[in-house]
């Protein structure tokens, strides 16, 4: 089966080498939050997860609020954070012009979310030449930057801006220095990047970040989004949490309508133990039985390749491709 391609993209090849029959379900309550699927304290144990424990008290919201107390005592404004989102917030006690360092966040309040967000009003400008190397040693081409509006701020920082769009329209951005800090702008929706990419699609791959969702679409595959917010460093022990508490997953429920149409999804998550938990909690919220899972190839006689990235970089596109279409029928993850 051929994942179907967003309307008007570079031509986009996909053959996928399996014998198994391909799952179709409809699964409209696959979002449901106290599923067949949740996992149990028994069995993940049994199994060999790593876990922290931990006991009813406090609970998530006391400490959220004893954070947020710590943090106005320092003279620092918390109220536009989420408890498992990422923010970078100005200590107060900072030069002016170590804040100049990062000139796209905005300072002064928060985002007025009934005013549509643009390339201007975000400052963002084309990739110069210096980031355009940058991704060339990654292998990934200006075609792809272009197709996908990678962007970078303006001035004279370098920094990357990935975009994130829903219906062409921006709804957040997300920001990477070239020495792997991120962070995104505030009070933006949080959705997958790439998402006008699986609009119409049966089947869906899901990468850990938006450089290896471009290094998949090098390898021939349009129909890819990446998470937003990294990977967790354990699998949660308890029951999948109601859509208003399941804040480290939020992008998930906002693109509920996106996913639950989708027939197969191919989980191609970083190789490293956060990168496994996370591919166990989108199995656990997706349904393991519409996933499948990416094995990266060896690297040495000790391991693998860590995510799509290191094995375009290293292998080139033809094994990246292999690495997919070899993907295999979800199993709960041992982690040990």
């Amino acid at each position: 089966m051929r994942l179907r391609t967003p309307p008007s993209p570079p031509p986009c090849r996909f053959t996928l080498n399996t014998s198994s029959n391909l799952l179709s379900l409809n699964r409209p309550n696959s979002f449901l939050p106290h599923s067949t699927e949740s996992i149990s304290r028994t069995s993940l144990h049994s199994n060999g997860f790593r876990y922290f424990s931990q006991s009813s008290k406090p609970t998530e919201e006391d400490e959220t609020d004893k954070l947020k107390r710590k943090l106005a005592d320092l003279g620092i404004n918390s109220d536009c954070c989420n408890p498992g989102q990422y923010d970078l917030l100005y200590c107060p006690k900072v030069s002016a012009d170590t804040k100049k360092a990062y000139p796209v966040v905005n300072t002064r309040g928060k985002i007025n979310s009934s005013r549509p967000l643009t390339g201007e009003s975000l400052r963002l400008e084309e990739l110069g030449d210096e980031l355009l190397a940058y991704f060339a040693e990654r292998m990934i081409s200006k075609e792809t930057l272009q197709r996908n509006n990678v962007m970078q701020v303006a001035g004279d920082q370098k920094i990357m801006a990935f975009p994130y769009r829903r219906n062409g329209q921006i709804v957040g951005c997300k920001y990477r220095t070239v020495e792997k800090k991120f962070w995104q702008g505030k009070n933006t929706e949080k959705v997958l990047y790439g998402l006008d990419d699986i609009a119409e699609a049966d089947e869906i791959i899901i990468v850990e970040g938006e450089i290896d969702k471009l290094s998949v679409e090098e390898a021939g595959y349009c129909n890819c989004v990446s998470v937003p917010a990294g990977a967790p460093q354990t699998v949660s022990l308890k029951e999948l949490p109601s859509l208003d508490k399941d804040t480290s997953f939020q992008y998930l429920w906002n693109c509920k309508d996106y996913l639950d149409k989708v027939s197969r999804i191919i989980l191609a998550t970083d190789g490293d133990i956060p990168g496994q938990a996370l591919a166990e909690e989108l199995a656990r919220r997706l349904g393991r039985e519409r996933c499948w899972l990416v094995h990266w190839p060896k690297k040495d006689e000790i391991g693998s390749f860590k995510d799509a990235n290191e094995v375009l970089m290293n292998l080139g596109a033809e094994a990246l491709r292999d690495a997919i279409d070899k993907a295999e029928l979800y199993q709960m993850q041992n982690l040990d």
